[in-house]
């Protein structure tokens, strides 16, 4: 009994070592897109989607948008748009040949409306002409934290998801294209449905961590706390096991 207490007593000095696991970390992604202007526009800025599990804080900031519209504000409708080729609509997208691409004419390209950016309420997209809850004038950062839908988060993955920042100066289109109307809001002219900025959402590069690149080797500064326990454990076995040694040695002699 002595003799396999004293062989058991490595294995149990190295178990009473053993390090605590840490919990894994919420799922999370960051996906960035440049806005750059479309339909002559001289809008442009940046997106940025940051998800943490099923919430995504989106932030987006725009300069050189039309600044107002009918002597008020412009309000900028931004969506997110999915399930096209998760590419912004090039000017041949123009079917009707009005000198403008509209949010129709450019879906194949950049997809339906996924997710409405609005700044307050739903952002499904039954809001995508909700324009009392859209950012206005011609520069703005716009910052919210929401719920993100599955498909939304499906298309950001894999990298089809598309930014498109509407509302553009009537004045600025053809006579062909002030005639119509916006067709998911037929009081408000087609000016208001018009992209001017789109820009396509891809996964965010990875920061690089300070310090030299993880190896897999830890070295005595990048595992010190870790070491020592270790250390400690082999010490405590080496000494367990020379004392079993010596004890069968005596026991031997002592026959």
């Amino acid at each position: 009994m002595k003799k396999s207490a004293l062989l058991a007593a490595p294995a149990l000095a190295l178990a009473a070592v053993a390090l605590p696991a840490t919990p894994a970390a919420a799922d999370s992604w960051s996906f960035q897109a440049e806005l750059a202007p479309v339909n002559g526009s001289t809008a442009a800025g940046s997106a940025v989607v940051d998800v943490t599990g099923q919430e995504a804080t989106v932030t987006v900031e725009v300069a050189g948008a039309p600044a107002l519209f009918q002597g008020a504000p412009y309000p900028h409708a931004q969506h997110i748009h999915i399930g096209g080729q998760g590419v912004c609509a090039p000017p041949t997208a123009d079917a009707d040949g009005d000198g403008v691409v509209s949010s129709m004419e450019g879906e194949p390209w950049t997809g339906g409306i996924g997710t409405s950016l609005t700044t307050s309420g739903d952002t499904s997209p039954a809001s995508a002409v909700a324009i009392d809850r859209f950012p206005a004038g011609d520069a703005y950062t716009y910052q919210r934290t929401f719920p993100v839908d599955a498909a939304t988060l499906t298309a950001l993955q894999n990298g089809t998801a598309v930014v498109n920042v509407h509302g553009a100066d009537p004045a600025a289109l053809s006579a062909a294209a002030q005639a119509k109307v916006n067709p998911m809001a037929p009081d408000l002219p087609l000016a208001s449905d018009v992209p001017v900025a789109c820009g396509v959402l891809a996964a965010a590069q990875m920061a690089v961590p300070d310090g030299p690149a993880d190896t897999g080797v830890e070295t005595a500064g990048t595992a010190s706390s870790a070491n020592g326990l270790v250390g400690t454990a082999v010490l405590g076995m080496l000494a367990l096991g020379a004392a079993a040694v010596g004890l069968r040695r005596r026991a031997a002699a002592g026959r």
